[in-house]
């Protein structure tokens, strides 16, 4: 039995739910992946994100993402882990060099309130039909708070600390355990996540009750 084989049985397995076979495939795809990515590093950016980095968040997305895998065998799934790897290299590069030159209007600089939700909320594009200030700052927060309880929790993590708490780039990566490149590509990918939950219209309403 071939190795192509090998890997497209466990593809079946894994788009079927079965998380062994996942990591198994992860396992043995992801060297590949791993070896095409860590000669795209600049140089300059080694001390801040290395290939381990790009390929833990690259599993926790593949892990967490497996049905937006759309078809095909483990040649198409190493092709769309590779797309993930460049993805997250991407944006850790992008805000790597963006943080030697911050800007104000990067973030929200507040403290974790219904102020600093709503605003937060506004910079990725969501806004409220609820016509009053104070309730709409309200249902920002209630919106948010459970919005960020479905993601990961990485991801939840960081945006809690760095959006929404302020606290520096440095800061939550050590508070997370992770590098400073790591925790930018964590947050792109929380932020993408959350402009999903939102819907393409970028609005959330309240509900009935």
């Amino acid at each position: 039995m071939s190795e192509a084989h090998d890997h497209d049985a466990l593809l079946t397995k894994a788009r079927e739910g079965d998380r062994k076979s996942l990591v198994a495939l992860l396992e043995a795809l992801g060297p590949r992946v791993r070896a095409r990515i860590e000669p795209k590093i600049p140089p300059a950016l080694r001390p801040a994100v290395d290939a381990d980095d790009v390929m833990q968040v690259t599993y926790l997305e593949a892990v967490t993402r497996i049905e937006k895998f759309a078809s095909g065998g483990s040649s198409a799934f190493l092709a769309w882990l590779t797309r993930l790897a460049e993805n997250n290299l991407t944006d850790a590069i992008r805000w790597l060099e963006a943080a030697k030159r911050p800007s104000a209007s990067r973030r929200v600089v507040a403290k974790a309130s219904d102020d600093s939700a709503s605003d937060f909320l506004g910079m990725l594009g969501v806004h409220t039909a609820t016509p009053s200030r104070d309730a709409a700052r309200g249902e920002a927060a209630r919106w948010l708070d459970a919005a960020l309880a479905s993601l990961p929790g990485d991801y939840e993590k960081v945006v809690r600390l760095y959006d929404l708490e302020g606290r520096s780039p440095q800061e939550v990566a050590e508070a997370m355990g992770r590098s400073p490149g790591a925790m930018w590509m964590l947050r792109a990918r929380a932020h993408e996540r959350l402009k999903e939950a939102m819907g393409p219209a970028g609005r959330f309403f309240s509900q009935p009750g």
